[in-house]
């Protein structure tokens, strides 16, 4: 019966294994300043802030997912799982690249791109880089967690994106969702593989949770402000503080509000991030964003390509 079930649990794992292709997409959105939306997030200007802000930083958050994700490839014994930890590199590398484009356009709208990347510098300089590596494989398993519930409640809530005209704002984020969606898993299953040390997830956990709940909502919340100095005698812009703060936070409609539940469930021993199945939405926004006629993404793709097998 002990080998019948072994052999059972060993199936179910190699089953879990077996995922959906996922390729690298090289993208060329070629941000366009004159018709950048800053109130992209629902008509707001400080819940566009903030994802302003994130924008930013995850520019720096991403390359700290290449680097640790590459340091730990090498000690990687699945080779499948290798494999994906190329994709997982390869998506994040671009998201990066396109970001930072997207950043560069931010400040020709007095956006302080400058000050902020200065600041997250020294953050991930001083602060995450000189991380031990055993840590910043649990950081770098937080952060991808909350880049998935970020992506989940995107997915459920596509009409965010359709508040603006701005194509190529839509299509980066959307394009970015997509992709967190499909890696969801991967820095979570190299953690386990390597380590598996659940007092070390939490404290990764609690790291990305600090920095993406309070670190980038206090930079968001002080753009308005430092490009509008005004704003903060305006009636109207605090009238637009308390409807993005329900965007934001709030219980029901709340990026992080509704999405508590998702974000706590990451401290369950048990915890998988497959727990939470968006698999009918990727083929979903699959479907929409890639079409080879009508995708959204479409004109924006210039190449795409799948990883193979490393030794």
């Amino acid at each position: 019966m002990n080998t019948a079930l072994a052999e059972a649990t060993e199936q179910l794992q190699f089953d879990a294994r077996e995922k959906p292709n996922v390729p690298v997409r090289h993208m060329e959105f070629n941000f366009d300043s004159a018709n950048l939306d800053d109130r992209f997030y629902e008509g707001t200007e400080l819940a566009s802030a903030y994802f302003e802000a994130l924008s930013i930083f995850l520019t720096y958050g991403e390359d700290l997912v290449i680097d640790t994700a590459r340091y730990h490839r090498q000690f990687v014994k699945d080779p499948e799982l290798k494999r994906l930890v190329t994709v997982l590199i390869g998506q994040e590398a671009i998201h990066s690249k396109m970001h930072n484009e997207f950043n560069d356009v931010l400040a020709e709208h007095r956006f302080p791109v400058t000050f902020y990347r200065f600041l997250a510098d020294k953050v991930f300089e001083y602060g995450f880089k000189r991380l031990s590596n055993r840590m910043q494989l649990s950081l770098m398993a937080g952060i991808e967690h909350f880049t998935a519930v970020l992506s989940e409640y995107m997915m459920k809530n596509e009409a965010v994106f359709y508040t603006t005209d701005d194509e190529k704002q839509r299509a980066l984020w959307m394009w970015h969702m997509l992709e967190e969606s499909e890696h969801k898993d991967i820095a979570f299953d190299v953690f386990q593989e390597l380590s598996g040390d659940y007092a070390l997830r939490m404290r990764g956990f609690a790291l990305a949770a600090f920095t993406i709940l309070v670190l980038v909502p206090l930079g968001g919340s002080l753009i308005p402000l430092i490009r509008k100095p005004t704003n903060l005698i305006s009636p109207r812009y605090w009238k637009d503080v308390r409807r993005s703060l329900a965007l934001i936070a709030g219980p029901k409609k709340g990026v992080w509000g509704s999405t508590l539940g998702h974000i706590i469930d990451y401290t369950r021993r048990d915890f998988h991030p497959q727990d939470h199945d968006t698999s009918a939405y990727l083929e979903y926004y699959k479907a929409k964003l890639l079409h080879p006629d009508t995708g959204l993404l479409t004109p924006f793709m210039t190449r795409e390509f799948s990883p193979g097998l490393r030794g």
